[in-house]
């Protein structure tokens, strides 16, 4: 199917959100500037004043979205493109301003995670309905965050009660014999907060792969199975866990934790592996103490644990686990009006255990940074660089820096460069064969330039940016193994905009990559995987007690291979959904998904949902 019509369609509707600008009302809700994000700069910062482009999907806008996972919530958004290899609970990779799924660094309430093995994240194993926001920061943040921090980052923030103790309900029905319940409570007061959730689902899913695989000349792709030999449906369950609370002893020192764990087992198609029970846990603290207005140090610690156990016809082959230690201990200093110095020290302890026998399975990383932040009347500023020294590679600096100017009431424009860079993953230097500990670091420069309209009723935001990558990482057939022996560069630009007209909340966003392999024999392709053109818009509107909304998807066609020889086409599709409250606590959700019913692939030779249908019954007097 061609894209032309859907991604058409999308652009004008968000044109159509800037020309309504004039005739929209004001709603503070929904065109809140005040939300305050701490990602992009380790520190409290607003949306309003980020100097690097940040989007934040708070609770209600979860809620309301009634998505299924942190993968269906992101999707289309700017500057994302996803793949996935056959819906729920699949492996799901993330790309963030074209650069690779790997370059995106991923925190859960401060702590990172993500497989030191594989340099992925389980995207699709977060539970959606213990996540209270997620702040996407757009372009390069090694000079804070360190290693894997090229394209961006993402944090998501688990639920934080408030307000009196309450209980909260949630059944789930929907297709491919899909259900799912959840339980909790928590509550808030002066002193402190806590709260607690479980959450059960299960699906029997689609048929996730057809596979292609010649016995003969030993090709294929996909999950390299004879084509169509495995129709069956390829089931998903998962049982998450989430506890946290937090202490204030006083007006200065307060104490905080939190727990997740998710167990989940998956069947998926394949010939060497069809089964896996995985484990996804994140435990993390904070301590913090702010002795006056302007001082705050907090140290900050947690682990964050990946398992996976795989079997082929209930035969176990397998295990790979890994835990990432990491521990942060940052003072942020008022120095003068308007005037923030952040200094701060990292540690991170990769180890690696399971059948697999790898040459190193530990290593660690020490990290010093500062940051520097001031205003000056309608100009802002910011740096900060940083140092790693790492047990693998040694010392590697990275820095960044951005300027903002407003300008007639409601303008800003802003411009920032930054250099980031990506470790190799433990797979990459170790697997036995198939690792080469010769590897360097993947590099990155990244130079941003963004215009942005703040109105009362009307924001949008436009962004461009140009990132060229050094060593990346491939297989290199000189010597069979992984090596340093691309380069890529990265350009593109990203428009978002949301309004309230006539009492429809809009929202919009529409962005462009254009990638290019700089190196080797592939030199002039395009990188694998990453959609051209992609766009999303959501239209809510209550009346009432009942609400309904939709979300529009449509992304370009993209090369499935570094070869450019396997094409995948464009896609559009459209949700709809409904919403009515009986009381202020008791409410029923509705959603068809991909209504149309199309036929698409974001990964070769994986399918993806059809038309699906969900109802929600949530009982939850706190919200």
């Amino acid at each position: 199917m061609s894209l032309r019509s859907p991604i058409t369609v999308l652009a004008a509707a968000c044109a159509l959100v800037a020309s309504a600008s004039a005739h929209a009302q004001v709603n503070d809700a929904a065109t809140n500037l005040d939300e305050v994000v701490v990602t992009s700069n380790r520190t409290a910062v607003s949306v309003n004043d980020a100097l690097t482009p940040v989007e934040v999907i708070d609770s209600e806008q979860i809620r309301t979205s009634q998505a299924r996972s942190l993968p269906d919530l992101l999707r289309g958004r700017a500057g994302i493109s996803m793949g996935n290899q056959g819906g729920p609970g699949k492996l799901t990779t993330l790309f963030l301003r074209g650069t690779e799924s790997d370059h995106v660094l991923l925190l859960v309430d401060g702590i990172r995670i993500g497989s030191p093995t594989s340099g992925l994240a389980s995207l699709q194993d977060l539970p959606i309905e213990m996540i209270d926001r997620v702040e996407i920061v757009r372009g390069p943040r090694s000079s804070l965050y360190g290693a894997d921090a090229i394209g961006g980052v993402i944090q998501v923030f688990t639920r934080r009660d408030r307000g009196s103790f309450a209980p909260r309900v949630r059944l789930d029905v929907g297709s491919n014999d899909t259900q799912g319940f959840g339980v909790g409570f928590g509550g808030s007061n002066d002193r402190g907060w806590f709260g607690a959730d479980f959450q059960h689902t299960r699906t029997d899913g689609i048929n996730a792969c057809y596979g292609l695989f010649d016995p003969v000349t030993f090709e294929g792709g996909g999950c390299f199975i004879a084509r169509d030999s495995q129709p069956d449906h390829d089931g998903y369950e998962k049982d998450a866990l989430s506890l946290r609370g937090g202490f204030n002893f006083n007006e200065q020192w307060s104490l905080e934790g939190h727990a997740l764990r998710n167990e989940g087992d998956n069947e998926f198609d394949g010939d060497f592996t069809d089964r896996s029970e995985t484990v996804q846990q994140v435990i993390g603290g904070k301590l913090r103490w702010r002795p006056s207005e302007r001082v705050d140090l907090h140290l900050t610690a947690g682990r964050n644990k990946d398992e996976s156990d795989n079997f082929l016809d209930d035969v176990f082959l397998d295990t790979f686990s890994t835990n990432r230690d990491s521990a942060t201990l940052q003072g942020d200093f008022g120095i003068a009006q308007d005037q923030l110095l952040t200094v701060g020290l990292d540690w991170l302890r990769d180890e690696v255990s399971g059948t697999t026998d790898y040459a190193e399975s530990e290593r660690d990383n020490k990290a010093a940074f500062v940051q520097y932040q001031g205003k000056f009347n309608t100009q802002s500023l910011e740096a900060s660089v940083r140092n790693d020294d790492n047990q693998q590679f040694g010392n590697h600096t990275t820095g960044s820096a951005a300027w903002g100017l407003g300008f007639a009431e409601y303008w800003r424009v802003t411009a920032g460069y930054g250099t980031a860079f990506k470790a190799p993953t433990f797979n990459e230097l170790y697997f036995p064969f198939f690792g080469n500990p010769n590897l360097d670091p993947e590099e990155s420069k990244t130079w941003e330039l963004g215009l942005a309209f703040r109105g009362e009723t009307f924001n949008a935001h436009l962004d461009t940016f140009s990132t060229d990558v050094d060593d990346l990482i491939a297989f290199d057939i000189s010597v069979n193994l992984p090596n340093n022996v691309d380069k890529a560069r990265i350009r593109g630009a990203e428009l978002s905009a949301d309004t309230v007209l006539a009492d429809w909340t809009i929202a919009g966003a529409i962005s462009y990559v254009d990638t290019e392999n700089r190196s080797g024999f592939f030199e002039g392709n395009e990188l694998a995987r990453r959609a051209k053109n992609s766009a999303r818009l959501d239209v809510d509107r209550a009346f009432g007690a009942f609400r309904v909304g939709l979300t529009a998807v449509g992304e370009g066609s993209r090369y499935d291979d570094v070869a450019n020889s396997r094409r995948l086409g464009g896609y559009g599709t459209l949700d709809l959904r409904a919403e009515y409250a009986f009381t202020s606590a008791l409410s029923l959700q509705a959603r068809v998904a991909n209504v149309f019913d199309r036929d698409y692939e974001t990964v070769a030779f994986y399918n993806q949902p059809g038309r699906e249908w969900y109802l929600t019954l949530r009982y939850a007097p706190a919200e």
